[in-house]
């Protein structure tokens, strides 16, 4: 394999590492409450930085827009709202069961879902093949990873309420926290049926001349934009509704904007980051690289999460159980993207 598949990989690892811990400054939050941070947070990651770079590195974008297909644009602006609803369950999930289980349960069914509609919709024959028949023996391996998250997490929330510890009191019960993930694992996978059937949009942006590495910032400007849509909303009710609007001119105010601008660099940078290494890992960026990032971004979120205190005052059989649950989690991804080496009939 050449130097370029190389870079490539170690680009995706960096991605998902910084990927994987984009929740991680919401930790440090001591003035400001979720629906402040989540703002900052989204305003830049979802609007502002992705029509900055879509503007910057890709030539004509607005001729682009005036002479694409109606569809071409209705695609990503519907998948991307869609998948803005889970970004906001995604926050609200992080904050009900922590960063590290949250991640994992999100990862492994966005995966699934991100691959498997695209493959009955455009080649509903290959679910036969060994491509679609890895994607469904990788279902399995799946539900038994959340079972294991999920008994993890019951015995985790029995266990820190038996000594009163602070990272207990998240504020609303595991099972409904899990649930939040679930939903936000099956809607979040409307990012990438964005960007696939934002495709044909794609291929007319390297047309015009934008580098095959930086067109992807087109399709990622509407699907990012549509979905900040929901989050906006989401904040700004809460905003009203807990009178939390004057949090954001309180002392102390600057520190905590920073911390908003820092999880939207290590999201939308892991974001970018993936984009570049698979393009420079070619036709194995999108199922070798795939692996490593979700792998790592699992694996990263789950090292933070230990890191701070998620699993503190916590049986060793819990922690086994979450081991397990994860390693089963990284499997079913490891099983999925293997099958991304088969070509489709």
């Amino acid at each position: 394999m050449s130097g370029h598949f190389w870079l490539g990989m170690a680009i995706i690892f960096v991605s998902g590492v910084l990927n994987g811990s984009f929740p991680a400054p919401m930790k440090y939050s001591r003035r400001w409450r979720w629906e402040n941070t989540w703002l900052v947070f989204a305003t830049l990651a979802l609007l502002l930085l992705p029509w900055l770079l879509a503007s910057g590195f890709v030539p004509g974008l607005a001729e682009l827009y005036r002479g694409a297909a109606p569809r071409m644009l209705l695609y990503p602006l519907v998948f991307g709202f869609f998948w803005g609803i889970a970004q906001v369950t995604f926050g609200l999930g992080i904050s009900a069961v922590g960063m590290a289980l949250a991640i994992a349960v999100v990862s492994g069914l966005s995966c699934l879902g991100g691959s498997l509609v695209p493959l009955l919709v455009l080649s509903p024959a290959a679910l036969l093949q060994p491509r679609g028949l890895l994607m469904l023996s990788s279902m399995p391996v799946l539900i038994a990873g959340l079972s294991f998250c999920g008994a993890a997490g019951q015995r985790r929330e029995k266990e820190q309420a038996s000594v009163a510890t602070p990272a207990s009191g998240r504020g609303r019960s595991f099972l409904v926290g899990l649930g939040i993930c679930i939903f936000t694992g099956i809607f979040g996978a409307n990012i990438n049926l964005g960007f696939v059937f934002g495709g044909g949009l794609l291929r007319r942006s390297i047309e015009m001349g934008a580098n095959p590495i930086t067109a992807t910032y087109a399709v990622w400007a509407l699907v990012l934009g549509a979905g900040f849509i929901p989050n906006l909303l989401y904040c700004l009710y809460l905003l009203i509704r807990d009178r939390t609007w004057s949090l954001f001119h309180q002392t102390g105010w600057p520190a905590e904007a920073l911390l908003g601008v820092a999880m939207a660099l290590l999201w939308l940078g892991g974001m970018v980051g993936y984009g570049i290494g698979a393009t420079l890992a070619g036709k194995y960026g999108t199922s070798v690289g795939y692996v490593l990032l979700a792998a790592s971004i699992i694996l990263a979120s789950n090292l933070l999460g230990i890191l701070t205190g998620e699993w503190r005052a916590t049986s060793p059989k819990t922690r086994k159980l979450l081991a397990a649950g994860i390693a089963l989690i990284v499997g079913s991804v490891i099983i999925l993207n293997l099958g991304g080496l088969f070509p489709t009939a």
